[in-house]
């Protein structure tokens, strides 16, 4: 999840709404097959898979005050492209700047006045005007991840567990201990596919600021369009907690939910000390999200975690079932919402109905103390990268899921 500020407001940006999201729809290619705006040699795409959003910006795509305001300086450490296939090199590197498709979006939001929780953080943060408008992005590694999933997948079934003498009742719940050599192989695979997905993010916001010029004729400078936050989604990092009373390393897996790191946390970066860790709650493309703050009690009593959506109540064929996309579309419209899809079936599964209110979501995480609120933001345009593939993500996220099994 990434979201960007800009110093524009709804007033401004209404008339030219249509514009806008026609423009970034074209700027930033959508939906499976999709190739990218970054044309890397291999060479190059191994660089992106170490260094991650510092290659982006020190190439050009974004602003060195990005990386401070991205999960771990948009970099994991110990990633090693020699852990990677070429097929799934081959699958990643034209997706750079590609939004993906099934709940990945790209959209056009406003802070309403009276849905500003926190005026004293949200200033922080850099929502300071009633009405603002942001931008806010969901997608990841495409299918890079997804590729490298299903590669550790076909060693784990096929000989690790052998060699380990682990016994599954399901295929899907291959794993292997996270101190053998193919653990630690996937491990350092999966860290490439995490920063794939932080410069994947990250050209997407140099498009984004491109796009916006381009329709106000104004430097994305002049415009503020400064980054918030960039947190990953599905992903498992080496961290350190108590438990027990006793400071542990523990491999901490992050599926359905999303970092909430409190204030004076070690791994923020300076300018998030005294605040704590932005957290993004996407919610659905009908009903808005959420900007919380990390709290003390999150790291306390869920390992620095909170909620990362608002998740799904009714299976995708069950939204189509009961909604067409472009009624859907159109209903949408009259509402004040222009969204635009590459798959009007794709745009059905993603109906508003389909998923929990995140008005009840954020309100569970808050009575529990794991992230505070600070502003809820209204949906005004929404691209969505929609198709029937969204299976890439529940493969990919199960695999992780499956690898920690022996070390959780």
């Amino acid at each position: 999840m990434r979201l960007v500020t800009t110093n524009l407001t709804f007033k401004e940006v209404q008339p030219k709404l249509r514009e806008l999201v026609d423009t970034m729809f074209r700027t930033v290619p959508s939906g499976v097959g999709a190739k990218g705006f970054v044309q890397a040699t291999k060479p190059q795409f191994k660089e992106i898979m170490t260094d991650g959003s510092r290659w982006c910006v020190e190439n050009g795509f974004g602003w060195k005050e990005d990386l401070e305001r991205t999960e771990g300086y948009g970099k994991i450490e110990w990633a090693d492209p020699e852990k990677v296939s070429s097929k799934a090199l081959d699958r990643g590197i034209n997706q750079l700047g590609t939004l993906g498709s099934g709940n990945h979006y790209l959209e056009i939001q406003v802070a309403k006045a009276e849905n500003i929780f926190d005026e004293e953080m949200a200033k922080k943060f850099g929502i300071h005007t009633p009405e603002q408008v942001v931008i806010m992005v969901h997608c990841g590694s495409r299918g890079f991840g997804h590729q490298i999933g299903t590669d550790y997948l076909r060693i784990f079934e096929e000989n690790t567990m052998k060699k380990y003498n682990i016994h599954v009742y399901d295929r899907e719940l291959a794993c292997a201990p996270f101190q053998s050599n193919e653990g630690q192989d996937y491990y350092k695979a999966m860290a490439c596919a995490a920063n794939m997905a932080f410069a994947n993010r990250q050209v997407i916001l140099h498009r984004i600021r491109e796009g916006f010029s381009k329709v106000f004729h104004t430097d994305a400078e002049k415009l503020e369009m400064h980054m918030i936050y960039d947190v990953a989604h599905n992903i498992a990092k080496l961290e350190e907690h108590t438990v027990d009373g006793k400071r542990k390393k523990l491999v901490v897996h992050r599926k359905g939910s999303t970092r909430a790191f409190p204030p004076k946390h070690p791994e923020l970066a300076p300018i998030f000390k005294e605040t704590g860790q932005p957290v993004i709650i996407g919610g659905s493309m009908e009903t808005g999200s959420f900007l919380l703050v990390g709290t003390q009690k999150a790291m306390d009593e869920t390992f620095g975690s909170t909620a990362h959506g608002s998740g799904r109540t009714m299976s995708r064929t069950a939204a189509k079932h009961q909604v067409r996309g472009d009624q859907l579309q159109k209903d949408m419209e009259k509402r004040g919402i222009y969204v635009k899809a590459t798959s009007m079936s794709g745009l059905a599964e993603e109906a508003g109905f389909a998923y929990k209110d995140i008005n009840d979501v954020v309100d569970a995480v808050s009575k529990a103390g794991i992230s505070k609120p600070v502003v809820s933001l209204f949906p005004l345009g929404n691209i969505k990268g929609t198709a029937n593939l969204n299976i890439i993500n529940l493969f990919f996220a199960a695999i992780l899921l499956l690898f920690l099994i022996l070390v959780l």
